[in-house]
């Protein structure tokens, strides 16, 4: 019985450690520059940014200037939110005059 609850200590221990854990997700921040029009105002830009810096592993969201397409450089940790979950965010943001409304799009590079 001891034995048993040695090892069961041992293998939720070693679960828990990270050093045991194989990952092969970068461990360092990333920046990208994402492109997104439908950006109409001021607040869409603020919205977006604070939505964005919402997600787990987005450490900054810092918005360009205002246009047909605005600028967002973030910066993440791949480890922990993906470029398609960061994407998802922008695109499912509430429009600025209607909440309802997602006018927000993602351009490709």
């Amino acid at each position: 019985m001891l034995k048993k609850l040695i090892i069961s200590l041992l293998v939720f221990t070693a679960i828990g450690n990270k050093s045991f854990a194989f990952n092969n997700k970068p461990l360092t921040d990333s920046t990208i520059t994402i492109k997104v029009k439908g950006v109409t105002c001021s607040n869409d830009l603020k919205t977006l940014a604070d939505n964005v810096k919402e997600l787990k592993g987005v450490s900054d969201c810092k918005p360009g200037k205002m246009g047909p397409t605005s600028v967002f450089k973030i910066t993440y940790n791949p480890a922990l939110v993906s470029t398609k979950e960061i994407y998802k965010a922008i695109e499912n943001t509430g429009g600025c005059s209607d909440p309802n409304e997602r006018p927000y799009k993602v351009k490709a590079n």
